[in-house]
């Protein structure tokens, strides 16, 4: 069976383009939800864990820029959780060791 529109490499400016359009998309469709588990089941987001790796350094730039629920995002793509117990609950010391992550593996943003 022939893919009918063949997934192609995109260029880092679409890449971003795609991300921005999916955070938006999704920060609309969250509201105030205060649900982590449903949040992170809308769309929108599971689009942005679907981008994959190419979605890293947009989560990490988000992560430095303006906090927000990428944790979930991070874990599923990279399978790894650079937060330890003694962090959970803290966004800016979470986010802090997923940069801290992003650093030593290479990504920029």
């Amino acid at each position: 069976m022939a893919i009918k529109n063949p997934v192609l490499p995109k260029s880092p400016a679409a890449l971003e383009k795609r991300f921005i359009q999916l955070r938006d998309e999704w920060r609309a469709q969250r509201g105030h939800e205060p649900s982590t588990a449903k949040i992170v089941a809308l769309p929108a987001y599971q689009k942005i864990i679907g981008m994959g790796q190419d979605a890293i350094p947009f989560l990490l730039r988000e992560l430095e820029t303006n906090l927000d629920n990428w944790f979930w995002a991070l874990m599923m793509i990279t399978d790894e959780d650079p937060v330890s117990e003694d962090l959970r609950g803290d966004g800016e010391a979470m986010a802090q060791a997923w940069i801290q992550w992003g650093k030593e593996h290479g990504f920029e943003w």
